[in-house]
């Protein structure tokens, strides 16, 4: 009984969902019934406009990027079926019913006794935690451990969040807001380290590259719209090489503006759509703030969303579509990479958001870090292809945009379970006397080194800026 219900709730889908408990979250902060409704249909509202521009931005980019990866002769057996596939298995996973309740009570009791700040209302992206856990069940086949590890990844996850809090302020322009988002925001500690190193070294620590910047020098050519439009030319030229080679130069053109045209659609529209979402939270963040100030006092509430909602940031976007040609290049050369980019080269703007982030926005060392990131991404995503591929099988699901294509693979996974670097050191370590152990051992080192020597990062970039802040 209440693994159906669970499942029921779940397939209403997030643009449902969302209103639902942003509506009774309102409610519970006395907002009033009005308040909290239109609150909550407003949400609904932006998350299917976001959702919508996603697709397009999906629909577009992911055939041209086949096209290039067919142009660049890769033979990789591992194929990117895009992140649905990791929330599809994570719902089916037997362990899901128990995981979406035992979640929900850790973060309510960790923010009630003042451990973190953020609630986490994006129900539908506890598939990120789910997932932890469902990869856990299935190499060691206890429902225990499972649990266990998805709530450790949570419990890191959250931590990460209330850190990262002021840059979603400050650099994004959300106050109130936090993004437990794990394939997003479990690379800040990271990102920020290779900052703080990029920023000692000679010559690129003095290049900088910011929208701003390029509006200011260039005009009317650097604003967000003309960015677009010129990246999308790149990504469609490079698409249609084919084309150019068949000297079919008609259809190579409509290539070209097609997406030059599509991906200035893109960077105007996500920003304003993003809008019509925070008009809706605005209200319900204010609300909860208040409410707490009340029972507990001196401690601030974030709301946790998807990271989506900063997507549309100028350079995020910019960084994110020059990272497209780049990660197949990169997939072509990295040794011990197996996993073709594919369907998750169009979300390439969730998981390089931090590498952008750390910077302030300075493309060129957002770029960098974006780069770098590449490398454990393809790694992680290709290692977990076998579990993957096995929970798919189990349960039944076949990826669906990509039914034909992925029926040429053997294995599946996706860049997005690549980016999944928490889960992946949680899975491991629970994995004692396995090679994989001692890599998750000496990785989750190196991560916890990482973020004890930033941790106070975020108050030094933003000391004139944000109010007091507790360390994590």
């Amino acid at each position: 009984m209440l693994e159906a219900t669970v499942r029921y709730i779940l397939d209403l889908g997030a643009p449902v969902m969302m209103p639902i408990f942003i509506t009774l979250f309102g409610l519970v902060l006395g907002q009033g019934i009005a308040r909290s409704l239109r609150a909550g249909l407003t949400v609904g509202v932006g998350f299917v406009a976001i959702g919508l521009v996603v697709g397009l931005l999906v629909g577009v980019v992911g055939p041209r990027s086949m096209a290039f990866a067919t142009v660049l002769g890769l033979k990789l057996d591992v194929l990117d079926v895009g992140w649905p596939m990791g929330a599809a298995v994570s719902f089916a996973s037997p362990i899901s019913a128990a995981l979406i309740p035992s979640v929900f009570a850790l973060n309510v009791i960790l923010v009630a006794t003042r451990v973190t700040r953020t609630v986490d209302v994006d129900l539908w992206n506890y598939w990120h935690f789910i997932y932890t856990g469902a990869l856990i069940h299935a190499a060691t086949h206890s429902i225990g451990l499972g649990v266990l590890g998805a709530c450790l990844t949570a419990f890191i996850v959250f931590k990460l969040a209330d850190w990262t809090a002021p840059a979603i302020e400050h650099h994004f322009g959300l106050p109130g807001i936090s993004l437990p988002h794990t394939e997003s925001v479990n690379w800040a500690p990271l990102m920020y380290a290779l900052e703080r190193i990029e920023r000692r070294i000679p010559g690129l620590s003095k290049l900088e590259i910011r929208p701003e910047t390029i509006r200011g020098r260039l005009g009317i050519i650097g604003e967000p719209i003309f960015m677009g439009a010129a990246l999308g030319a790149l990504i469609g030229a490079l698409g249609g090489i084919s084309l150019w080679r068949e000297h079919r130069y008609g259809a190579w053109f409509k290539e070209i503006s097609t997406l030059a045209v599509t991906m200035a659609a893109v960077l105007i529209v996500l920003p304003k759509v993003v809008a019509i979402l925070m008009e809706g939270l605005i209200p319900v963040s204010e609300g909860a703030r208040e409410y707490l100030r009340k029972r507990l006092p001196g401690h601030d509430l974030f709301i946790g969303l998807d990271a989506a909602v900063v997507f549309g940031h100028p350079a995020n976007m910019a960084v994110a579509l020059l990272c497209v040609p780049i990660m197949l290049v990169v997939a072509v050369l990295l040794p011990g990479n197996r996993l073709l980019p594919f369907a998750d080269l169009a979300t390439l703007p969730c998981f390089v958001l931090w590498a952008v982030a750390a910077s302030r926005g300075n493309m060129v060392r957002g770029l960098v870090n974006a780069i770098l990131v590449m490398v454990p991404i393809l790694w992680i995503g290709t290692s977990l292809g076998p579990l993957t591929t096995e929970l798919a099988h189990t349960a039944g699901v076949r990826p669906e945009a990509t039914t034909q294509l992925a029926s040429q693979y053997q294995e599946w996974s996706a860049l997005d379970l690549g980016s999944h670097i928490l889960p992946w050191i949680v899975l491991n370590l629970f994995q004692p006397g396995t090679p994989g152990f001692w890599r998750a051992v000496v990785v989750g080192m190196i991560y916890a080194g990482a973020w004890y020597w930033v941790r106070g990062e975020m108050r030094a970039q933003y000391k004139d800026e944000t109010r007091d802040m507790e360390d994590p």
